[in-house]
């Protein structure tokens, strides 16, 4: 990320101090040096030989059934819905080993073209005979399903893509993946995510870069990405991701599904393996990844269970509400085109607009809203309160790694001593506010009373943001998602571009993501006029990022107050709705 810093001083200032230049053209040599001679870990290539083993012992699961007399890949199975998979599974018109194995089948050609599975849950074949000896009928009863890297499975590693995590073995499995099995369903793939989760593009050292499915010379975005990737593949019919800053948001966007981020402690988090253990500006969730908003609902109504509330207790005893998921009711919508940090490219806008239509000619309400003082929240509360250590928890945790090329920039970020990145700032000031704005904010937090004035300005800006919210009277809030889907070694000049995302993780808001349209030749166009906010260093790379991007998807984010999760799920659908029948599916 500083690099990119260090770049636009060079492309927008005309006259800087030279020895201010010289001390950190010195220091970014100093550690391009550091960071070509790091070790090369052994484990690495220990840990990419046991995923091929684990690829090749499910190839030989897949061909064993088929020896035993059954087809290969059943494509009528993979294109029921999860409801429809549900239903033939429970009367008994398919058996969950049919089903298990023409995932497994189908899983394997998606990875081999798109590379999103980092481990084969092979207990999963004894778990598909235990169900149909048992005669227990779960909600999800026979559903395989896959799992994010960092959610615990027994016996298997967590490796966040980092060097440290690999050969040790969760000891249990997550509180989800507990209730998962209770309701039947079946885990048997865990998939790939960004090196240490911190990105948005789904690249690390151990397994590599997960491509789109649109385009492979794109990424398939992150934290999240190998889920991403495999549902959109046709591999995996329901996934799960975790989302720290739109780690669920930013791959469904991209790989044209739908993904949920619950309110925080809807469902269980324990057993799950955070990008940067102690930091609470930013509230992680767990939560569900599918091909459409009505699988989204029904995982969260089965997770939703006793066994949740009793295994972790800590969450709040709240049943899903099918009444509210189910009505028909018009909505009182509040939208924005722009956020006043980022600006939206133009498919972006036109995603929003032609949405806003839509649900206006069905009947709802739409009102503009204005979301308070984004530029104020990024710089004051999110990037101060998610580096308060000035990135040494995230150092540590890749200390003697390799460091992925699309996290060099965090990674140099963190090490560039706090009185540089304030001369830094200064200097920026005058040519690119935004950017040394943002610079400025990750140098740390100094002091414990600085840190609670940040938690407290978080607080503030919360009670702001949900009384303008109730002064509109609002129900839900319609809003851009970040697309479409990057080239390859963009995301990680490009953090602050989830501010879209983020800013509902601080707020604590359920937002989901549904893909309502493509991106056109009218766009294509226009980006080529795109000048963002001030057409500064991040504009510019954005629009490159963005640019040849004709026929990939688009999506709008979808959101609601906390713990009016099915609220948001149901406008989630009626939007999903309203685009089907436009496009007469």
């Amino acid at each position: 990320m500083t690099m990119l810093w260090l770049q636009t001083v060079w492309v927008d200032l005309k006259a800087v101090p030279v020895l201010v230049l010289v001390c950190c053209v010195s220091l970014t040599m100093a550690l391009t040096s550091f960071m070509k001679s790091t070790r090369y870990k052994r484990v690495i290539p220990e840990a990419r030989t046991k995923r091929i083993k684990g690829l090749e012992e499910m190839r030989r699961a897949v061909e064993q059934h088929k020896v035993m007399g059954n087809s290969g890949v059943d494509e009528s199975i993979l294109h029921l819905t999860l409801r429809e998979l549900c239903k033939q599974l429970k009367e008994g018109s398919l058996t969950p080993a049919s089903v298990l194995y023409s995932y497994m089948e189908k899983a394997l050609e998606v990875t081999k073209e798109l590379n999103c599975i980092t481990d084969y849950l092979s207990e999963s074949q004894a778990q598909v005979k235990e169900l149909g000896e048992s005669g227990i009928r779960g909600m999800l009863y026979g559903i395989p399903i896959s799992i994010k890297d960092n959610l615990f499975y027994k016996g298997h590693d967590s490796t966040c893509g980092l060097s440290r995590f690999i050969n040790k073995p969760e000891e249990e499995d997550s509180i989800i993946v507990q209730v998962l099995k209770k309701q039947g369903a079946i885990p048997f793939v865990k998939t790939n995510v960004p090196q240490s989760l911190l990105s948005y593009e789904c690249s690390n050292p151990i397994f590599g870069s997960t491509a789109n499915p649109y385009n492979g010379n794109r990424t398939s975005g992150g934290s999240s990405g190998g889920e991403g990737a495999l549902i959109a593949g046709g591999g995996s019919i329901l996934g799960f991701g975790s989302d720290i800053g739109g780690s669920i948001r930013f791959p469904a966007s991209f790989c044209g599904i739908c993904g949920f981020k619950p309110t925080a402690n809807r469902l269980s988090k324990k057993g799950i393996k955070a990008s940067v253990a102690g930091q609470k500006t930013l509230e992680v969730m767990i939560g569900p990844m599918a091909r459409d908003v009505d699988s989204l609902a029904l995982c969260m109504k089965a997770l939703l269970c006793e066994d949740m509330f009793r295994l972790d207790p800590t969450v709040p005893p709240i049943p899903f509400k099918d009444e509210i998921y189910s009505n028909t009711k018009m909505l009182r919508i509040g939208y924005f085109e722009s956020d006043g940090y980022w600006i939206p490219n133009p498919s972006m806008r036109r995603a929003i607009r032609e949405t806003k239509q839509l649900l206006e000619e069905a009947g709802h309400t739409l009102i503009p809203f204005t979301p308070p003082k984004t530029y104020f929240a990024m710089n004051t509360i999110i990037i101060p309160g998610i580096l308060a250590d000035g990135g040494a928890s995230l150092l540590k945790r890749m200390d003697g790694d390799i460091i992925d090329p699309n996290m060099k920039q965090q990674f140099f970020m963190c090490k560039i001593p706090t009185i540089i990145k304030k001369i830094l700032s200064f200097l920026l000031k005058p040519f690119s506010p935004r950017i040394a704005d943002f610079l400025k904010a990750t140098s740390g937090v100094s002091s414990v009373t600085l840190l609670w004035e940040y938690h407290n300005a978080a607080e503030v800006y919360s009670d702001e943001y949900m009384n303008q919210w109730k002064k509109q009277d609002l129900d839900v809030l319609l809003c851009p998602s970040l697309g479409p889907a990057f080239k390859f070694g963009y995301a990680g000049k490009l953090i602050a571009a989830a501010s879209g995302m983020s800013i509902f993780n601080l707020l604590n808001y359920p937002a989901g993501i549904v893909p309502v349209s493509k991106v056109s030749e009218q766009d294509e166009e226009e980006l080529k006029h795109y000048t963002g906010y001030n057409n500064d260093f991040w504009d510019r790379t954005f629009k490159k990022a963005v640019m040849g991007g004709v026929g990939l998807p688009l999506a709008v984010q979808c959101v609601a107050l906390p713990w009016q999760d099915e609220l948001c799920l149901y406008f989630m659908r009626e939007v999903e709705r309203l685009v089907c029948a436009k496009k007469g599916i």
